[in-house]
């Protein structure tokens, strides 16, 4: 039977822990990599949170892939990765790609307003 979106969030859901804003900075107070997964254009419309490094979800297998040419080196599997997007569903199933591809300590911290409304900045 083929999958549907529901299934693969719920997979998603069921391995990529949510946490809030308060965990994701200590996360990140340790070293840990917040990672907006959202598209270029919502970049522009709505900034990103203070801090956070770019890699849109259409090209995150690419950018994570420490074999390939285009390894984004800010994609360590020793570190701890905090994702967001808009809403949650992208990080979620971002989360779940890089848990495949071996990285250990991945997050979804939601949406970028739950990063503004749990007291984060956001820059242009």
């Amino acid at each position: 039977m083929p999958l549907t979106v529901k299934d693969m969030m719920e997979a998603a859901n069921a391995v990529v822990e949510r946490v809030d804003t308060a965990f994701a900075q200590q996360i990140l107070g340790q070293g840990g990599l917040l990672l907006d997964v959202r598209d270029a254009v919502e970049l522009q419309q709505s900034g990103r949170a203070n801090g956070a490094h770019h890699v849109p979800r259409g090209m995150l297998e690419f950018r994570a892939d420490d074999t390939l040419q285009s390894h984004d080196p800010e994609l360590r599997k020793d570190r701890p990765i905090v994702l967001y997007c808009a809403a949650g569903g992208r990080a979620a199933l971002a989360g779940k790609l890089l848990k495949d591809m071996g990285y250990e300590r991945v997050y979804n911290l939601g949406g970028l307003p739950d990063w503004i409304n749990g007291g984060g900045d956001v820059s242009a």
